[in-house]
């Protein structure tokens, strides 16, 4: 299947059972309401999937969840990272044996290092499968900051790396980006409280976090940034739909986004917070504080111009 960047893709979380398991029938139905509210693909087993907590078996059976659940009608577009260049390139050609149509690439889990070793890392994924490519650039998390010169290099060497997924946070990147590569990639914002910015810089897709619990005004928020970006939209009504949107968006630019994005599907009533350990349900003064912020949005909810 054709990848289409061009548009919300959630970064899907993962649900687990009260033992600790993962619920995949949850999993699917969750896929399935992602898409039916606009979305054009999935991105399973990233940051906010909590990769790192699940086994290499966990992950290849999500993925096949994910893609049964969607069949032909958007790609499925795993994350894959790995501590080991090796164990990444297995999950990659396993994202690729159960039918997924795309990967986004990260640079390894805890090592990270000169662009020499990030770019074999990075090479050796891409060249593991004929998939199209997404690369990850989130130097807050991993360490590992992807220049747009570099991603241009990687551009010139891989005809089947489509897109970037930038996470520095800084808007300046899709400027440099466009000016070094044109339309050659497809920039895609990873933080959700700069998405319009993002689009008004030149970005054409959105791997967002809260969609998880906020589908229909995800995709809202990103159709309406494009349309002022263009010319045609009303400012005035993207204006006032992101001034809701913002104090959520911003749960997903802290440590404990994961935490913070299942609690808030919890309290929408599409999903639990309950997450893996080392991570911890968050509680207390915190836990009072992202109530009231999301009990504040979900009061204003009916409101908004949609």
């Amino acid at each position: 299947m054709k990848v289409n960047w061009r548009g919300v893709l959630p970064a899907i979380t993962t649900p687990f059972m009260e033992d600790g398991s993962i619920d995949y029938t949850f999993f699917a139905q969750h896929c399935q309401w992602m898409i039916e509210a606009g979305c054009v693909g999935l991105v399973p087993i990233g940051s906010l999937g909590e990769s790192a907590t699940l086994s290499f078996e966990e992950k290849r059976e999500l993925l096949k969840v994910a893609v049964q659940a969607v069949g032909e009608r958007v790609p499925v577009i795993p994350g894959i990272a790995a501590l080991s260049t090796a164990e990444a390139v297995r999950l990659a050609q396993a994202a690729e044996e159960v039918g997924c149509s795309g990967l986004m690439v990260l640079p390894p889990y805890v090592y990270s290092t000169d662009w020499r070793e990030m770019k074999a890392h990075v090479d050796a994924v891409i060249r593991a499968t004929k998939l199209p490519v997404m690369l990850y650039n989130n130097p807050p998390a991993y360490k590992t900051d992807f220049l747009p010169e570099q991603i241009a290099e990687l551009a010139s060497e891989h005809a089947n790396l489509e897109a970037v997924k930038e996470s520095s946070s800084d808007v300046r990147r899709v400027t440099a980006l466009r000016a070094l590569l044109g339309d050659r990639l497809n920039i895609l914002v990873g933080v959700d409280d700069c998405i319009v910015e993002g689009i008004q810089a030149g970005a054409v897709g959105w791997i967002a976090g809260l969609v998880n619990a906020f589908p229909v005004e995800s995709v809202a928020l990103f159709r309406m940034a494009q349309e002022v970006r263009e010319g045609r939209g009303d400012r005035a009504r993207l204006d006032a739909l992101y001034a809701w949107f913002l104090p959520l968006l911003r749960l997903d630019t802290v440590t404990k986004f994961v935490q913070l994005i299942k609690l808030t599907q919890e309290m929408v009533g599409m999903g639990s917070a309950r997450v893996r350990p080392p991570r911890l349900e968050v509680v207390g003064d915190e836990l009072e504080t992202a109530r009231r912020i999301i009990s504040h949005a979900l009061e204003q909810r009916t409101q908004l111009p949609l």
